[in-house]
């Protein structure tokens, strides 16, 4: 190794990763109560040259799983002779939900609830307190995956600070069919990212437990188109494709009525307009039916799976009054 490629060199749970070299690595988090370790599932992709150090990680939310292959056709592609500064992959970041199938930690808390956390804490405090300091605080930018939640499918989507001149040129570079100005949630990772200075965004796609493959494919362009804008990456994968991400500023969810069955009657990505039949809700016997109409103008990017709903249930979500970034 030159005396210049020295300083390229990344550390990460006490593990040196040299220019040129990945290397896997396995950070303890806890023992089960069968005493069987579980550990945080990290890989250190280190270029010869100094760049950017971007991260990113999915199943946050343990039943999140589209992320994991994501991240699993990204680290493949990417070859470290070729790459220019660190990628950082974690494919699951709540081990212990993942293994259950669950959203959550076994204690029933929200893992994306409890950033930054702390050494100290319960046990999602510990893990989210982990994640910042092996891999968020080796980093200059970063990439959350997520899904929708159980019985919610997404339109692929970017969210994130986007009056944040970095963020908004990473969101435009990722080119998710829309993106969504969004404030951050108290004891997410993207707002303790974000305190710590580091443009983040958060990409959802899909459902829960499922595999969609266009959500799939969304999320491996976009993380090559954003290394590349990064100056990390030449993309692999680009399809010739440059369409216009949608930003929009505000979203709303068209919610049930009343209890009943409901029938879809719009699909992902449409575009719907003020009183528009988008669905109906019939009781069990089908005598009586109800009509959802939207009130608002605007784009579906999500909407309930399970045709079993209860009054007040959300239904559709919609992006209000979608704004093509200039």
């Amino acid at each position: 190794m030159d005396e210049k490629n020295k300083e390229y060199k990344i550390k990460v749970a006490g593990e040196i990763i040299k220019p040129g070299q990945v290397k896997q690595i396995e950070i303890p988090v806890a023992r089960l109560p069968t005493q069987t370790l579980i550990c945080l599932p990290v890989t250190v992709i280190n270029g010869l040259e100094k760049g950017a150090r971007l991260w990113v990680n999915a199943a946050i939310h343990g039943d999140e799983i589209n992320g994991v292959e994501i991240i699993r056709q990204v680290a493949n592609h990417v070859n470290p002779r070729l790459l220019k500064g660190t990628l950082i992959t974690v494919p699951i970041v709540n081990v212990f939900g993942f293994i259950e199938q669950s959203r959550y930690l076994p204690d029933r808390r929200d893992l994306n609830r409890c950033f930054p956390g702390s050494e100290t804490g319960s046990l999602a405090s510990r893990l989210a307190n982990i994640f910042m300091r092996e891999v968020v605080g080796k980093c200059t930018h970063g990439i959350d995956i997520h899904t929708a939640a159980i019985h919610r499918i997404n339109l692929p989507q970017i969210r994130g600070n986007l009056d944040d001149p970095e963020t908004m040129r990473i969101a435009k570079a990722f080119n998710s069919p829309i993106m969504i100005h969004a404030t951050t949630r108290d004891g997410s990772l993207r707002q303790a990212a974000s305190s710590e200075g580091i443009p983040t965004l958060l990409y959802e796609g899909g459902e829960a437990l499922r595999f969609d493959q266009d959500a799939i494919a969304v999320g491996v362009r976009g993380i090559f188109r954003v290394m590349k804008t990064l100056g990390m990456y030449d993309n692999p994968v680009e399809n010739g494709k440059d369409e216009v991400s949608v930003r929009v500023n505000q979203s709303k969810w068209l919610r049930a009525s009343q209890s009943g069955i409901f029938q879809l009657r719009t699909k992902l990505g449409a575009r719907v307009e003020k009183k528009q039949l988008v669905g109906t809700i019939t009781d069990a016997f089908g005598n009586k039916t109800i009509a959802v109409k939207s009130n608002i103008e605007g784009i579906v990017i999500s909407h309930v799976q399970n045709p079993l709903v209860n009054q007040g249930d959300a239904l559709i979500h919609i992006a209000m009054t979608p704004i093509n970034p200039s």
